[in-house]
């Protein structure tokens, strides 16, 4: 199995640039989880309290689980996700399960800022888009996606986001094998990226079919 690890700010495109990979080699040879799905569960406190809380820090994130995870999927066993309601900020009592499969794609703003995490990936990839751009994409995708407000919005990106991505996000860009500018409007990138895995997919059932 080959572990790809997909950083980068909020609104950069990693979701596009999974997908991409996910679109070329075919969904039954990639296993696709998002960093969001580990998001800390606090159900001890009230909403007012979750919704004040800072999701953009590294603290944030149940790491330790998305690291056993991957591990299990690596010695080629299933894992059941969890599934995190933005709305309520709290996990559902549902889960997703997760099959190993030759590819592995982990995407999350913070996926390169942990050491334990990152030694775990074969590839890493920062997504590197303009901030205006990402700020933008972030508004959209709160008000239509998750049910924010504007203003909810405006005050969590200036308190947080913002910060919390010169701290952490942007300097975790020095770990990446390789930095795609743009996102998911960066074909060449995706492509140069996604032929490799190609062949490392084609590689692996050549090896499964020989005596």
């Amino acid at each position: 199995m080959l572990i790809i690890g997909i950083a980068g700010g909020t609104g950069s495109g990693k979701t596009t640039v999974a997908q991409a990979i996910v679109n070329r080699l075919g969904a039954p040879n990639v296993s696709l989880i998002s960093q969001d799905s580990y998001y800390l569960d606090r159900p001890d406190l009230p909403f007012a309290e979750r919704a004040s809380l800072n999701y953009d820090h590294p603290g944030a994130f149940e790491n330790s689980l998305l690291i056993s995870h991957l591990r299990t999927l690596k010695d080629q066993q299933e894992v059941d996700v969890p599934v995190y309601d933005f709305s309520q900020h709290l996990r559902q009592r549902s889960t997703v399960r997760v099959h190993p499969r030759p590819v592995l794609v982990v995407e999350g703003i913070l996926v390169l800022a942990d050491e334990s995490l990152r030694n775990l990936f074969d590839i890493k990839i920062f997504v590197d888009t303009d901030p205006d751009v990402r700020v933008l994409r972030r508004v959209t995708r709160d008000i239509e996606e998750r049910g924010r407000t504007l203003e909810s919005v405006r005050r969590q990106y200036l308190e947080t986001v913002k910060p919390m991505h010169d701290a952490f996000v942007e300097p975790s860009k020095r770990y990446a094998d390789i930095i795609v500018p743009e996102g998911g409007l960066n074909e060449i990138a995706i492509g140069l990226v996604t032929s490799r895995l190609a062949q490392h997919v084609k590689d692996m059932a050549e090896q499964k079919g020989r005596p």
